[in-house]
């Protein structure tokens, strides 16, 4: 079998993951509702500049061999540009469109992170606390602390590497996972390095940190999200599912992690792998909202926005780091997310107020590169030539 080489950058019971028994949490204090316009009133693009867009994603899209992108940018005084291109279904042939809803794979830890946060500002979590004040069983689990597992620095081993794993989720992607079933994936092996020592992007980090949400608030956290995060942002559109539900209209998503290594209609596969670092979705206008929210800190406290942007080196991201559940780039703070079968981008430029969305119905690499990268690059050459979109290539 061939190995899963993202999964995200994506059985026996975990007995030994005993959460504290819940007691009635505090009320937590409403956030403030995210101001979301209700008529998109932005100008189009410059003719010749959307023009010179249309030609540059297109080049990509064929060079890649993606079949369907979807690529929306606002930008404050200069316009705004959505455009679709490809197609996002191979047998019937019918085009991308820019409504449709979208798996938004890693985006999904930009909202895990925002409810944690939340939890923060309430008073009912310290980002220094130890997992093990909330949750029993994690390896080192007395040392390692909710910002460590946050930033990506807690050493904990991804259950996505796991073989058994990969197995269990190639042989059967409809299967449904539970939470627990994924950290006994990790938790069999040692951790990676000492808690703080390194970086590298682990999506058991944020399984436990949709536990801790859990735990703390006492609410399934998809109900929480839904609550704190993305009902006062007024994403109308964006969830996190129960299963393998997938809203119409959609793209039907393709992609070559498989069991063969055969590229495969991947639609329908169960993200419940993915839980809280990988499994929800949304579509292009809540995720131009998002990146806002999500990089200007509108429903956390500004020290707490402060704490989460304090992003840590990434080795071999020049020019980059990674915080509280969001990265930066070359000046673009926000979160990319793949999957099998889709991928994203959802980034904010501070500097310029501006907004940039990518969704992809594929997410099989090109030239080592994720083909979401390859988009935004050529896009951000255009538009930003000071601020170019760029993440490492495969090694």
């Amino acid at each position: 079998m061939r190995p899963a080489r993202r999964l995200f950058p994506a059985l026996l019971a975990l007995s030994t993951l005993t959460p504290l028994a819940l007691t009635t949490p505090p009320a937590l204090a409403a956030p403030p509702a995210a101001v979301r316009p209700s008529v998109d009133t932005e100008h189009g693009l410059d003719p010749a500049l959307a023009a010179q867009l249309d030609q540059a994603i297109e080049k990509v899209r064929q060079g890649a061999g993606i079949p369907g992108v979807t690529v929306g940018l606002w930008l404050p005084g200069r316009g705004a540009y959505v455009h679709s291109a490809g197609i996002a279904d191979k047998v019937t042939g019918a085009p991308m469109r820019s409504d449709f809803n979208q798996r938004i794979g890693s985006v999904t830890k930009t909202f895990t992170a925002t409810a944690v946060l939340e939890l923060v500002d309430g008073g009912l979590v310290g980002l220094d606390d130890p997992i093990c004040d909330y949750i029993d069983g994690v390896p080192d689990g007395e040392h390692i602390t909710i910002r460590q597992i946050a930033e990506m620095r807690s050493g904990l081993y991804s259950y996505t590497f796991d073989p058994d794993f990969q197995q269990a989720l190639f042989t059967d992607p409809t299967r449904p996972f539970t939470p627990q079933e994924l950290l006994a994936y990790a938790f069999k092996h040692d951790n990676v390095f000492a808690p703080g020592a390194n970086f590298q992007y682990s999506n058991t980090n944020y399984v436990l940190l949709g536990l801790l949400v859990e735990k703390v608030s006492g609410k399934p956290l998809a109900d929480f999200i839904r609550e704190r995060v993305t009902g006062p942002s007024h994403l109308d559109r964006t969830f996190l599912p129960a299963g393998a539900e997938f809203p119409d209209p959609h793209a039907r998503g393709y992609s070559n992690q498989t069991l063969t290594g055969a590229v495969e209609d991947v639609t329908d596969w169960n993200p419940s792998w993915g839980w809280a670092a990988g499994a929800m979705i949304s579509d292009l206008q809540d995720l131009r909202h998002w990146a806002r929210i999500l990089a200007t800190g509108t429903l956390l406290s500004p020290e707490t926005q402060k704490q989460r942007e304090n992003f840590v080196p990434v080795p071999g991201f020049p020019d980059a780091g990674y915080g509280l559940g969001l990265f930066t780039t070359h000046g673009w703070v926000g979160h990319n997310g793949s999957l099998p079968g889709y991928e994203d981008v959802v980034m904010y430029l501070p500097e310029q107020h501006a907004t940039m969305v990518v969704m992809l119905n594929t997410d099989i690499v090109a030239q080592g590169e994720e083909p979401s990268t390859l988009i935004a690059r050529a896009v951000t050459q255009i538009v930003t030539p000071g601020n170019v979109y760029d993440l490492p290539k495969e090694k």
